[in-house]
């Protein structure tokens, strides 16, 4: 726990608690998660069979914006951190939804390949694998429960003892 402490007192820690660094990271964070969780959506939907008029095939272009979203989503998500990094790291809800964060970003990998492999398969087709709308949901869900619990982490983490 010193080592968390010292983060804490840090002159980049400080700077989030007393000034303009708190409002930045937090406006940062929820850009990148919007940016994320909205094309992870947009991506499922048109999977799902909404918005057919969309060649699955242009889906491809969206990926670049999740991954630069779950960039700022980590650095942002990191300043935050640093801000209480011993309230954090005992509190189960901001535990909960840093696991969804790894879940999402694995889930992405394995879905991006999967989509990748089969995406001709299912343009020419017009039908999309069960393990292709298996990957998207998990990818859609896992961000969503990022979204939830990290919203959460500011109200249940308080009233239920974490941190």
């Amino acid at each position: 726990m010193a080592f968390l402490q010292w983060l804490q007192t840090t002159p980049y820690s400080e700077w989030v608690q007393v000034s303009w660094g708190w409002a930045w990271a937090l406006t940062i964070h929820a850009f990148g998660n919007a940016t994320v969780v909205g094309l992870a959506w947009i991506i499922a939907l048109r999977l799902w069979g909404f918005f057919r008029t969309i060649p699955a095939t242009s889906l491809r272009t969206l990926f670049p914006f999740i991954w630069i979203g779950v960039v700022f989503q980590v650095y942002s998500g990191v300043t935050l951190w640093m801000s209480k990094p011993a309230k954090y790291v005992t509190d189960w809800v901001f535990d909960t939804k840093f696991s969804f964060v790894v879940l999402g970003v694995v889930t992405t990998l394995i879905f991006q390949k999967l989509y990748t492999r089969e995406v001709s398969d299912w343009q020419s087709s017009g039908v999309v694998s069960k393990a292709g709308k298996k990957w998207v949901t998990f990818m859609a869900l896992s961000w969503g429960m990022v979204t939830i619990m990290g919203r959460l982490t500011a109200y249940l983490g308080q009233l239920y003892g974490g941190g």
